[in-house]
Order: C-alpha cells, then structure tokens, then sequence
C-alpha cells in the first residue's frame, strides 16, 4: 500500500508594493547615494580639454571631502561663484523640475556646477611664471603635464618681464581661509580664478575663489563616452 503524499499547502502569493510606492522609494534611494555617496554630473564646457570634453559624464566621490592640490572637483554655486544658488524662479514648472533635479541629478537645479582643477589651497601663494612659464606654488614650480593649449609664452620676446607681457602671467595671489585657487587644464579657453589677473600686475581684487564647502567633491570616474569609460586619475 502507497503511502499518501502529504497534502501541500498553496503558495502564498507575494506581496508586492504599490507602484506609486516602488516610485517614491527609488526616488529616495537614488537622492540618498547622490546626496551622500557619488553624484554624476555632466562636462559643460571645453575649460577641462583634453582631460575632460564636452559632453562627458563623470562620476564624484561625495564621501570624500579632503581635497588636495591637482585634485579635479565639482563645485556648486549661483549666477557667479559669490552666489550659493541661482535666482529663484517664479515658474511653478520649473521649480517642480528643479526640485527634482537636485534628488536625482536629472535636468536643472537650484545651483550651478563648475569643474576645475585645484592649484591653490588655503595660505598658499600662487603665481605665474618663471622662467620657464612654469605656474608656481609657494616659489616651487608645478609639473603639470596636462595643460592643454596654453597662453603663448616665448623667451625672451614674450614673458612676464617683456612689454607686453605674455598673458600667462599674472601676479602672487594668496589663498585666503576656506578658499581654493582652481585652474581649467584648457588654460587658454578657462574662466577660472586667475582669469582676470592675467597679463597683469596688481593682485588686488582680480581673483576669485572657491569656498571649500561648495566642494561637491573630486571626480573619480568618467562614465560617458563608453570608449574613455574609466577611473579619472586628476594628478596624471
């Protein structure tokens, strides 16, 4: 005689979320890592030539906040670097997309983002150049094999001592407190902190800076165009 097979008890079916629900909770998840792990940003100008482009993707380590001198980094800020955001909208549609941008990093925000390549730390004297057009921190010249097209400087008919001096020069600047002095590898197309003092003489009030706690933080990967997908080393 067969034993009897034991009797099986259905299958419970599985609970499932609320697609409304699933929506706002992957919303929530993908603010938490771009507020407080990586944030992907887009390369909005050619300032970062030849080792960012146009139009690339990048990834930034936001847990990371010690920043060193060659470091490349996001930084956020309004209509100016003086500004923290940018003005207000009064288009209920556009705050909407705002909004949402800043959660999930997709279409516009409340704030601007720029990336450069840090030169100057806090108390640092920058200046350019020496002899050899080299830009110098604190009287030692920088080794940067990256710079791509910079302003032309010719020994001896163009440099900074020549009339008219080469506009790669500009004059000693000193890093205030909770500031950084950055610089775009496209040193002839970069509006950056010394794009004012160049060819120039008199320091006062020609630089502009980034305060550090508008660091988003440093680049760490390139994610678009899939052929230069890879880790971005920012001291190479």
């Amino acid at each position: 005689m067969s034993a009897t097979p034991p009797e099986q008890s259905p299958e419970r079916p599985r609970r499932r979320l609320p697609a409304g629900l699933e929506i706002v909770l992957a919303i929530l998840a993908v603010a938490l890592i771009q507020g407080f792990v990586v944030k992907p940003f887009g390369v909005p100008s050619q300032s970062m030539e030849q080792t960012l482009r146009i139009g690339d993707r990048i990834i930034v380590n936001r847990t990371n906040d010690a920043v060193k001198r060659g470091d490349i980094v996001v930084f956020s800020h309004g209509d100016s670097w003086q500004q923290a955001h940018l003005p207000e909208s009064d288009n209920p549609l556009v705050k909407v997309a705002r909004k949402v941008g800043e959660l999930t990093g997709i279409g516009p925000s409340n704030t601007a983002y720029t990336v450069k390549r840090v030169i100057g730390l806090p108390g640092d004297r920058v200046k350019c150049c020496d002899e050899q057009g080299r830009v110098l921190v604190e009287n030692e010249p920088l080794d940067e094999p990256y710079i791509f097209e910079d302003h032309a400087f010719r020994s001896p008919e163009l440099t900074c001592e020549s009339t008219p001096r080469s506009s790669r020069c500009f004059p000693e600047i000193r890093v205030p407190t909770d500031r950084l002095l950055v610089l775009g590898d496209h040193r002839s197309q970069s509006a950056d902190s010394v794009a004012n003092c160049r060819g120039g003489t008199d320091a006062d009030g020609c630089a502009r800076f980034v305060p550090i706690n508008r660091v988003v933080g440093p680049v760490v990967f390139r994610i678009w165009p899939l052929g230069t997908f890879g880790r971005v080393n920012a001291h190479d």
